[in-house]
């Protein structure tokens, strides 16, 4: 099963919300195979934003962060499709348009979910759906992700 990040998740491994956030973001990650694990470029795009304006890090670091992101996991870029896609997203579901380019391209990309903490958690489209890693009652096919056997990541 392919899972995709939305951009709080990159955010919060990097350490930018505290060392509780990250913590918990690390914890998650590391029960995913590692070969499931998909990252819109515009959540690498989003990263570097935060990190450079919120976090203050200089762009050549911000770039070193999103440059290892795009090292260690499979992306999917934004293309006309996925961009028009996400039009009629942000029009039919009052999504901003860049969550809806990162809710289109994880579809586009197969994934079944998308973990964020900023999006409505169980809201599904296209066979995909949002899904906090932190809610008090996890989704329960991520549930079933992370309660499975540790998986070689190699």
């Amino acid at each position: 099963m392919r899972v995709a990040l939305d951009t709080n998740m990159l955010v919060y491994v990097e350490g930018v919300n505290g060392p509780a956030k990250k913590k918990a973001a690390l914890q998650v990650l590391q029960q995913l195979p590692q070969s499931a694990v998909i990252v819109p470029v515009q959540a690498l795009g989003e990263l570097f934003h935060v990190l450079v304006r919120k976090a203050g890090r200089s762009p050549s670091k911000a770039r070193s962060a999103v440059l290892a992101w795009h090292d260690a996991c499979a992306t999917v870029e934004t293309s006309t499709a996925v961009m028009l896609n996400a039009a009629d997203l942000a029009a039919q579901h009052h999504l901003s348009i860049w969550d809806a380019v990162i809710l289109s391209s994880a579809a586009e990309a197969g994934c079944r979910l998308l973990l964020s903490e900023d999006m409505q958690d169980g809201f599904t489209w296209q066979g995909l759906t949002v899904a906090s890693p932190f809610a008090s009652s996890p989704n329960k096919l991520l549930q079933t992700l992370l309660s499975s056997e540790p998986q070689d990541n190699s």
